[in-house]
């Protein structure tokens, strides 16, 4: 399955409120996000035909396994690169919104690479 960055960035928002809230709606996402109920609605329905979210009866929205799976992704991707960030001197609203747009393009080896130096540096 392959899910675009605007679908990743939508699984990482619900995990951000599902944490916060507890439960999510669209407009949660809507508040949350900035983007336009329409925007959310068709990335909604994309994300259920993918398999990503579940839409029960009220309209509450939960991520299915594979959801969590690419939330989870983003979501450590977002905090360890922000932190690098802000590590090398970058301010840190730039620095998660550099890590925003890093998150979905960086290689896993590069990535992995970055958290294996962020966590040496914690530990020296």
């Amino acid at each position: 399955m392959k899910i675009y960055e605007s679908g990743e960035m939508y699984l990482e928002n619900i995990l951000v409120l599902r944490g916060r809230l507890g439960k999510v709606r669209s407009i949660d996402i809507v508040n949350y996000s900035g983007y336009s109920k329409p925007s959310i609605s068709r990335a909604v329905k994309l994300l259920h035909n993918e398999g990503c979210i579940e839409i029960d009866a009220e309209g509450y929205i939960t991520l299915t396994e594979s959801g969590e799976k690419i939330a989870q992704k983003i979501l450590a991707r977002h905090t360890t690169l922000s932190e690098f960030l802000i590590k090398i001197g970058v301010d840190p609203e730039t620095a998660s919104e550099d890590a925003c747009r890093m998150e979905h393009v960086i290689s896993d080896t590069t990535y992995e690479k970055i958290r294996d130096f962020c966590k040496n540096k914690a530990t020296d």
